[in-house]
């Protein structure tokens, strides 16, 4: 009786994502998961470099947080301003009231 085993490598995933493809509410969400993560870190690391790369990743991820938030509140303010140019109500009293 021969036996198979397969060895699987322990590899580290790496805190930075490839965001392509995806909706920028899903971008959204997962940037605050790592910023979640790297708030819990941050709270349980004891040496000092480490420490100080907890806070310019926590920096960085807070920007990225801020820049994701801005680009979704402006494709949403877009959506709205094309919803109200293309009402159906507005042509209706564009067309009545000339």
């Amino acid at each position: 009786m021969k036996m198979y085993f397969s060895q699987k490598t322990n590899t580290v995933q790496p805190i930075e994502q490839d965001l392509g493809g995806m909706t920028l509410r899903e971008c959204l969400e997962k940037t605050h998961i790592a910023l979640d993560a790297a708030y819990a870190g941050f709270d349980n690391a004891v040496d000092d470099d480490l420490i100080d790369s907890y806070i310019y990743e926590i920096n960085s991820l807070q920007k990225r947080y801020k820049h994701i938030s801005d680009l979704l509140a402006l494709e949403e303010a877009a959506r709205e301003e094309e919803l109200r140019v293309h009402s159906p109500i507005r042509a209706l009293v564009s067309h009545v009231f000339g």
